[in-house]
């Protein structure tokens, strides 16, 4: 059993940046891949970014540029670092990964950007 757990949400207002952080129970090492979600309201869960245990990164169209995905092994911490925030990146943020061939979530973070 691994548990995930996300933090750093928040209110932002538009332009502004966050950074999101998963914390996991095991050894990040363990977990390959490990991705962020969100899930606005009314609106499907879609990918965000992903990155594998070799830090190959992959972005969802709508957030390239703005926004960066890392891991430290050291702390068996995931992050999302986000810029530019929009009004429509508001979201609730979950991380998942993949251990042993079966996917964890977390609980999730909210994330609102407004004036």
């Amino acid at each position: 059993q691994v548990q995930l757990v996300e933090s750093g949400g928040g209110l932002v207002q538009p332009g502004g940046s966050l950074r999101l952080q998963c914390a996991a129970s095991a050894s990040i090492f363990s977990i390959n891949p490990m991705h962020w979600y969100r899930q606005a309201p009314g609106k499907q869960r879609e990918l965000v970014a992903s990155i594998t245990s070799d830090d190959i990164t992959t972005y969802a169209d709508s957030v390239k540029g703005r926004f960066t995905i890392s891991r430290d092994n050291a702390k068996n911490t995931m992050y999302l670092q986000m810029n530019t925030l929009k009004p429509e990146d508001t979201a609730v943020y979950y991380c998942r990964g993949l251990v042993g061939g079966r996917y964890y979530w977390g609980q999730g973070t909210q994330v609102t950007v407004s004036s």
